[in-house]
């Protein structure tokens, strides 16, 4: 491919990809849901309401796929070990408290924990 072609290629690529990342970054799936959604699945999980085992799982799936992601970008184990029923546990305990709140909020405080606990442990 001639030098010209490659900049226009590089060029076109630019302005075609450029306004995805002008977007602010968004949550999107069950880490937008309350707390209050949360507990309520989590009750039902605990119960064995089939409809709320459902939706627990999807609570479990978004956050396994979210930490993950977290993984990937950050080449560490964002859950410092603790395994996601044991996430999950811990999630519950924040919404309990923090009923307004959101999954994602209530995710990341446990994640934010977890490492400052990990700081610690360094010193």
């Amino acid at each position: 491919m001639s030098f010209i072609k490659q900049i226009l290629l590089l060029l076109f690529l630019q302005f075609c990809l450029a306004p995805v990342y002008a977007e602010p970054a968004q949550v999107l799936g069950y880490g937008v849901k309350p707390c209050e959604a949360y507990l309520e699945a989590y009750e039902g999980w605990d119960a064995g309401l089939e409809d709320k085992i459902e939706q627990y799982l999807h609570y479990r799936d978004w956050l396994t796929g979210f930490v993950s992601g977290l993984n990937l970008a950050m080449g560490k184990d964002a859950l410092r070990g603790v395994e996601i029923p044991g996430a999950m546990r811990r999630i519950q305990l924040y919404c309990d408290e923090h009923r307004t709140d959101d999954f994602f909020t209530a995710s990341m405080s446990l994640i934010k924990l977890l490492s400052k606990l990990e700081q610690s442990e360094a010193k």
